[in-house]
């Protein structure tokens, strides 16, 4: 499982893509469809047009990282199909790594204490 920080950038393509592609494919999309910098160190996360597939990628600082998962039994939940790109904060891409509905997902926004007592 990957657990993303608090400050990791999530963009979800909401346009199914071409699950052929690999590292340097999903690369040109993010630059080329998504308008983003795809070595910037945000997760990019691409679903097929079956909804039971995704694929992430992101540049670790060494390299681009590319990771792959099927769900077995039910398909994650996605935004209708539509051309751009969907920003999830770590608690919605939990849910959707898992085959959960994201949408009903939303992180705490927790303040830290302004004085120590």
């Amino acid at each position: 499982m990957i657990h993303p920080s608090q400050g990791l950038q999530i963009f979800v393509a909401t346009k199914p893509v071409d699950f052929r592609k690999g590292h340097d494919g999903l690369a040109a999309l993010v630059q080329s469809h998504l308008q983003k910098k795809p070595f910037d160190g945000a997760v990019y996360v691409f679903h097929a047009k079956r909804a039971d597939r995704l694929k992430m990628i992101w540049w670790d600082g060494t390299g681009l990282v590319m990771a792959y998962k099927r769900l077995e039994q039910n398909a994650s939940k996605w935004p209708a199909i539509r051309d751009g790109v969907l920003r999830l904060d770590p608690a919605q891409f939990e849910a959707l790594f898992s085959g959960l509905d994201w949408r009903r997902v939303s992180a705490l926004d927790i303040r830290p204490p302004a004085l120590a007592e």
